[in-house]
């Protein structure tokens, strides 16, 4: 998202936002997290499409030259491994946009993301 633009209220306004080749990335990262997670909601949080369930499940961002995709720390711990061919931050890991994008790990990440969000509410239940 360039600095002067008006932040986006929905995430077709936020992939709109972007050239066309990256906005087929957007969608198909998009598309991707819905079906990984049919039962979660689309949000825009911190100027960024995010998904929610039960609480944040994952953010992603679309720059200039990568996507940065954010399953929170947990998600990135638990994926340690395949995702250590990726630039990476606390939480946050970058795919090159002049590399294939791994639709697959991602859809991984999400399904353990929600299954993380479902426990948890489970074990609150059960604490009452």
């Amino acid at each position: 998202m360039k600095p002067d633009q008006a932040v986006p209220k929905t995430i077709d306004e936020y992939i709109a936002g972007f050239p066309n080749d990256a906005q087929d990335v957007l969608q198909k990262i998009r598309m991707t997290i819905r079906k990984a997670a049919p039962e979660s909601e689309e949000t825009i949080s911190y100027k960024m499409p995010a998904f929610t369930l039960n609480g944040n499940l994952v953010y992603f961002a679309g720059f200039e030259k990568h996507i940065g995709f954010y399953p929170i720390p947990t998600g990135i711990d638990k994926f340690k491994k395949e995702l250590s061919v990726y630039k990476q931050g606390k939480g946050s890991v970058q795919f090159p946009l002049d590399k294939p994008i791994p639709y697959n790990l991602i859809s991984k990440i999400v399904k353990f993301r929600v299954k993380e969000n479902l426990d948890r509410v489970k074990s609150k239940q059960k604490k009452k």
